[in-house]
């Protein structure tokens, strides 16, 4: 079953709000020629719908972090691997604490968030958040900050414009 949990669960599923009640959540509409690839990652406006970060964005172009919808429960689809629609309203945190997946580095309580804008490579996508600068392929979002350390699957809880 994809759904046990042997030793520890994780930190929280990528895109799942984790402080709800402080947290405000904009709907937007998704753009479909340029669809998400995952839950948690930056979104910004672009001719008045939200569409990932493609690369070459600057700290100002993040509006806010796509949002996994409650309840989202599947056979088809196991948590953290939902992927999400190209076309309907999207939730979009503008404040408050969520989860999201760190593809590099290690992140610490407090510690600089950035977002990969360049230079795809394995894990590192572009548009995915990371904890370590790679000099001109990551930008560091303002407002951004990991609030624990994660699990070992790169789980990690972040808070913005706190």
């Amino acid at each position: 079953m994809s759904n046990a949990y042997l030793y520890r669960m994780p930190s929280g599923i990528p895109g799942d709000v984790s402080r709800k009640l402080d947290s405000t959540i904009d709907t937007q509409l998704f753009n479909s020629s340029l669809p998400f690839a995952s839950y948690g990652i930056p979104a910004k406006l672009a001719s008045g719908k939200v569409v990932p970060f493609a690369g070459g964005e600057t700290t100002a172009d993040l509006f806010g972090f796509l949002v996994r919808p409650f309840p989202t429960q599947s056979a088809q689809e196991p948590i953290g691997t939902a992927t999400p629609p190209t076309t309907g309203p999207a939730n979009i945190l503008r404040r408050g604490w969520m989860t999201v997946k760190c593809n590099a580095g290690t992140p610490a309580q407090g510690g600089t968030v950035y977002v990969r804008i360049a230079t795809p490579s394995g894990a590192k996508v572009i548009g995915g958040i990371e904890a370590v600068s790679d000099t001109t392929n990551t930008v560091a979002l303002t407002g951004v900050k990991f609030t624990n350390a994660g699990d070992a699957s790169g789980n990690v809880e972040i808070e913005y414009n706190i």
